[in-house]
């Protein structure tokens, strides 16, 4: 599993890089806030499409090796064009903010197939007949979220060392050698159809219920979430919370998440996958609604933060399971994709437009109430699942 942490850990460490200070670096370069949430925006509307597509060219052609070393060589060459762009701003000039904008776009977009493509190849290896082998799969992801953390915790004062323009190079670095690490993963050459599936369609698959009702849950799991990953810091801010405060609730949830990952073999093989979603999207219901009440005091909001070993740990790996016993080895990347697409891309788009929309009606806290909403009509939807599902569900361990 070495080589999947190594290139799991680059992966998000480029997106401990850019997410919290991107915002700060296009302000430097004079773009405006409102051209900033444009790109925020498009960022998540690359997820709706450019998974699928690495997917289908994993799924047909083979070499998935060699198109997570390919996508992420490309990903480095934007970072490298933009940062380029943004030491000769002068050379641009009014070319400057539109090239920064596509440059942002492109990079997502030919990035968009590391993960769907890496998870895809790791279940080759850790789904069989028992079900997923959660103790190795956790263990290699963690790893990624040990990247994450890291970056995101680094960043700032590397940054404040380097300066702002120094971030699209630090991006660059991490994705170039996220290819070098990809050069462990096993290469795979076949591509033939799906056995059972003669066309090598997902289509079959989606038409089932409780596949329907399980893309239905994750969907909304995640629109949960996206309270938390859009407008949670706001919400800390305008309660009074320093920016060191914020950084210290943040890293709790992280590193509960980590935790979760390490040890989560123990813990998931006692129910199965679908089970575990039931009670994940519970908790998130839960959590979102403490989230609303109690995050004036900063020892409650620091407890209800550790949920998040569930409600993103937990809920990641029993979806993983899902993909893995549904769609099999030859359509997998697919499977992978659509989970990004359905499970995060949509409800980006979908829960920061609606909202930032709900916020400016009825203030900040109601964004919580909504998310909370969300989580109970989630686990209907996976009960639905459940109640479909063959052996009501797959085994975990």
């Amino acid at each position: 599993m070495a080589p999947f942490g190594a290139v799991w850990f680059c992966y998000f460490a480029t997106m401990g890089f850019h997410s919290p200070y991107a915002p700060l670096w296009l302000q430097g370069l004079g773009v405006s806030t409102l051209t900033i949430g444009l790109v925020s925006s498009l960022q998540s509307l690359t997820r709706l499409a450019a998974p699928y597509g690495w997917g289908w060219l994993a799924d047909h052609g083979g070499r998935r090796r060699q198109l997570v070393q390919g996508a992420s060589l490309a990903a480095a060459g934007c970072a490298g064009l933009l940062g380029l762009m943004s030491q000769f701003p002068q050379v641009m000039g009014g070319a400057l903010v539109p090239a920064l904008v596509v440059g942002i776009v492109l990079m997502f977009i030919v990035n968009g197939g590391v993960m769907p493509i890496t998870e895809a190849l790791v279940l080759r290896y850790l789904h069989g007949a028992q079900g997923l082998d959660a103790r190795r799969y956790g263990r290699a992801r963690g790893v990624g979220s040990v990247g994450f953390l890291l970056a995101s915790l680094t960043g700032g004062a590397l940054l404040q060392m380097l300066g702002l323009n120094a971030l699209p190079w630090l991006v660059c670095v991490f994705f170039v050698a996220g290819a070098w690490a990809a050069r462990g993963l096993p290469d795979t050459h076949d591509a033939t159809p799906a056995a059972g599936s003669a066309s090598g369609s997902v289509s079959p698959i989606l038409r089932r219920p409780e596949v329907a009702w399980f893309f239905a849950g994750t969907a909304l799991t995640v629109l949960a979430h996206t309270a938390l990953y859009a407008f949670f810091s706001l919400y800390l801010v305008a309660l009074g919370y320093s920016k060191t405060q914020i950084g210290v609730i943040w890293a709790v949830s992280v590193l509960a998440e980590i935790a979760f990952f390490a040890t989560q073999g123990r813990w998931l093989r006692r129910a199965t996958d679908l089970r575990w979603l039931h009670a994940v999207a519970l908790v998130a219901a839960v959590r979102f609604a403490l989230t609303a009440v109690v995050a004036h005091w900063l020892w409650l909001l620091l407890l209800v933060q550790c949920a998040h070993a569930l409600t993103f740990a937990a809920h990641h790996s029993a979806c993983t399971s899902v993909i893995a016993r549904h769609f099999p080895d030859q359509l997998r990347s697919r499977g992978a994709a659509l989970y990004t697409i359905l499970g995060y891309g949509l409800p980006g788009v979908v829960g920061g437009v609606a909202g930032g929309a709900l916020i400016e009606s009825a203030g900040l806290e109601s964004v919580f109430w909504a998310a909370s909403v969300a989580g109970v009509l989630a686990a209907l939807c996976y009960r639905a699942a459940f109640r479909h599902a063959p052996g009501q569900g797959g085994a975990m361990g």
